[in-house]
Order: structure tokens, then C-alpha cells, then sequence
């Protein structure tokens, strides 16, 4: 199989990782990539959100399967682009993204589905979004309708930065705030048949003890010895089945991944968002843990047979990821410093590894720093304490010029 990725991130460093490691890829190629997808796919120049360039490239490559890995190209059509021209595709066509898209969009399917949410409201202005804000009362929760990048999301106490972010927005989605822990859940499904994968935790804020502002994630782990019994099977029955079910009956089939984010409330299992694509920082944990080879996964997917394959099988052990971002992240990201020790941070074994998020190579072929969130450090163990300290381990030889990272991923679950 010659598989073909899109996208650039540190999602994509760990799809491509793995699919290096199926003995079904002959060729893997990767667009644009970065300096680390370049140790292990041929990467080429492509625009991402164009989707003709990205399928004349599938077609030139002669392309098995073409992986969509980040949002925007999802939402702007890429996928249908390349389904037109007769290419199995990874990713949800651009009107079923909208389930990540649009926020309001997200909300309707849920409610035709029957998906338990936080009830909310849509406002488009300012007299509106005061009102919802009243409705509900602090902590606020203010949310852009489009794609944000992770970053648009606004939870605060302070009514003043609620209102000011909801009149910054075209529109806003406000909602009353959900209380209990978060957990992430991607499932792979063709449409039809829904396939859960393991849950993983992320963790949003820039600083340790979940302080700062709001991110596009510092790290992540999996499993999460703290979750009910249950909770897999209960997600796929209560929200991942029937939102499936309910865009096909609209018209819109969802083939791809659909990414769950839940708050485990003292009310029950609660949908915060719907994502449609593998998230990162959990996919780096997820895929850390996947022992059955991905690219037939993925292609079942793109073809319609997943109901034909075996039950996934999965590591019994844990992964722990590690995001080193750069310094001013994320308001002000600062780039074009050299990355050392790289090389000294992976483990001969496998158990640690560096994923580049933000990265490029320079003339001379040094690492540099070329995003926000630069690096993604991942390591696996019998357990959360053996992969943490193995992640923590590895994240100490790497040096990034004002670089940060989080102290406490997966401590308190490892404890």
C-alpha cells in the first residue's frame, strides 16, 4: 500500500510513525511534513487546504490511501476532493466536518441524536451572548462557533473576559460549564460501523496545575486508571453510534475519525465537543499503545469494510506525552532557534521517542524551531509512573532556547 499524509504536526509525525511500521506500506509519503516526518516518509511541498494539489499529488504518487490529518483541510473539502478523484481517503468529507467546523452545526446533530451536552445557546450579538452569559451564570463557558485551533475556547469566572471574547467572535456558542474530569475517545468509523479506540487525558492549560492560558494541548496519557467501568461501551451506545447514525440519516455520511471530547459529570457522561480528526496531543499516546497495523485500519475506513476486521489489539502498558513549546507560546510564539540533543533523547529500545510538531531544517540541515508547540516527547511503560519518568527522562536531554513544558503530566493519574 502507498499511503499518503497531509499535514505538517506532531498527529501526523505519529500517524506516519506508525504506518512506517506496518509491513503493508511500501511507500509512505507525507505534505508538507516537517523535519522529523522526513526520517521516516518522502515529504513534499503541498497547500494543505488546497484540495485539487492534494489530489493531482495522490494521483502522481499513485496513492493507495490519502490520511487527512489536521481540521482545516478537512473542513475546506480536501477529503472530497481526493474522493472525486477516485482515492480512498482518511477524513470525513467537508460537509461532515462541519461536526467540528461549526459548533452550532454540532449541537443540532447532537440534539437529533439525543447526545447528552451542556445545554446552550447561540449568539451572534452582543445583547445576545450578555443575556446567555446571565442565563448561566459563572464560570462561563464561550465558545467560537468556527475552527480555532484549539485556542477557542474561553472558560473563565470573569464575566468581562466571557462577554469580550463572545464580541470578538462572528458567533458564539455559550454554554453552562461541566463539571467532573475530561477524557478524550476517538473512534474510527466508515460511516456505518464505529470502531472506539482507547481513552486518553489531555491537558489544555500552558502551566502546571492547569493554570494559563488555554492551549492546543501540553500533553497527554493513556489509559486512565481512574475511569468507570464501562465507559468505552457506554460512549459508543449513548454518543458515538448515534451521532454517526443521525448524520447518515441526514444525508452527510461521516467516514474518518470522530474524536469525543467528555466530561465525566456528577450528572452523567457529557459531550463538551466533537472533533473530526485524531487529536493531538492524544494521538501521540493512543497510537503509542495500537498494536494492530494502522494503514488497513485507515483503509477500511476509506472503503466501507470496517465491520470486516479483527478486534484491535492494544498494549497493556501506558504512554505518556510531553509537548515542549516554544517560548511566548501561545500568545506570541517565538521560532528559528536550534533544537539539540534530539538524537540523545530517543531510547534504543523505542520506549522513548521525539515527535516534531513545529519544526524545519535549516541550510547547514540543523533542527529548527518553527511553531508553537515544537515537539511532542513520548514514551511508553509497564505503567503511567515507568513511561512518565522514561518521558520526563528523554524531555531533559532536549535543549530549545526559552522552551517550556509541563511538570505535572500524568502525575496525578501515575500516583
Amino acid at each position: 500500500m502507498k499511503v499518503l499524509v497531509i499535514g505538517g504536526g506532531a498527529r501526523e509525525h505519529a500517524l506516519c510513525r506508525s504506518l512506517s511500521q506496518d509491513p503493508a506500506v511500501t511507500e509512505l509519503h507525507c505534505a508538507p511534513g516537517n523535519a522529523g516526518i522526513a526520517q521516516v516518509a518522502t515529504v513534499h511541498p503541498v497547500d494543505q487546504l488546497d484540495g485539487a494539489q492534494v489530489a493531482a499529488l495522490a494521483r502522481r504518487l499513485g496513492s493507495d490511501l490519502v490520511v487527512v490529518g489536521p481540521e482545516a483541510p478537512l473542513v475546506a473539502g480536501v477529503s472530497d476532493a481526493v474522493r472525486a478523484a477516485g482515492i480512498p481517503v482518511f477524513g470525513p468529507s467537508g460537509e461532515a466536518a462541519l461536526l467540528e467546523g461549526s459548533k452550532a452545526f454540532a449541537k443540532d446533530v447532537m440534539a437529533g441524536a439525543g447526545v447528552p451536552t451542556a445545554r446552550s445557546y447561540v449568539c451572534t450579538t452582543a445583547e445576545e451572548a450578555a443575556e446567555a452569559l446571565d442565563a448561566f451564570g459563572p464560570p462561563y463557558v464561550v465558545k467560537d462557533d468556527g475552527l480555532a485551533a484549539g485556542k477557542g475556547v474561553v472558560v473563565t469566572s470573569d464575566r468581562e473576559a466571557a462577554l469580550a471574547h463572545a464580541t470578538a467572535c462572528d458567533r458564539v456558542v455559550i454554554e453552562e460549564y461541566l463539571d467532573g474530569p475530561e477524557v478524550s475517545l476517538f473512534a474510527i468509523t466508515d460511516g456505518t460501523t464505529v470502531l472506539p479506540l482507547q481513552p486518553a487525558q489531555d491537558f489544555k492549560r500552558a502551566l502546571d496545575g492547569d493554570e494559563g492560558p488555554n492551549t492546543g494541548g501540553m500533553g497527554a496519557y493513556s489509559p486512565l486508571p481512574w475511569a468507570p467501568e464501562g465507559l468505552v461501551e457506554e460512549v459508543l451506545e449513548t454518543v458515538l453510534q448515534p451521532t454517526v447514525d443521525e448524520l447518515h440519516r441526514r444525508g452527510t455520511p461521516f467516514s474518518g475519525l470522530l474524536y469525543a471530547g467528555l466530561a465525566l459529570t456528577s450528572r452523567g457522561t457529557r459531550v463538551i465537543e466533537f472533533n473530526a480528526r485524531f487529536g493531538d496531543p492524544e494521538t501521540q499516546v493512543v497510537l503509542a499503545r495500537l498494536r494492530t497495523p494502522l494503514a488497513g485500519v485507515l483503509h477500511a475506513s476509506a472503503t466501507g469494510t470496517l465491520d470486516q476486521l479483527e478486534p484491535l489489539r492494544w498494549d497493556e502498558g501506558a504512554a505518556v506525552t510531553v509537548v515542549i513549546a516554544s517560548e511566548g507560546y501561545p500568545a506570541a510564539p517565538r521560532t528559528g532557534d536550534p533544537i539539540e540533543g534530539l538524537a540523545e533523547a530517543e531510547a534504543a529500545d523505542g520506549t522513548a521517542y521525539v515527535l516534531h510538531a513545529g519544526t524545519k531544517l535549516d541550510e547547514d540541515g540543523r533542527v529548527l524551531s518553527a511553531g508553537g508547540r515544537v515537539l511532542s516527547v513520548t514514551a511508553t511503560g509497564t505503567g503511567l509512573a515507568e513511561a512518565r519518568d522514561r518521558a520526563y527522562r528523554a524531555l531533559d536531554r532536549i535543549s530549545l532556547k526559552g522552551g517550556q513544558h509541563r511538570t505535572d503530566i500524568a502525575l496525578k493519574a501515575a500516583g
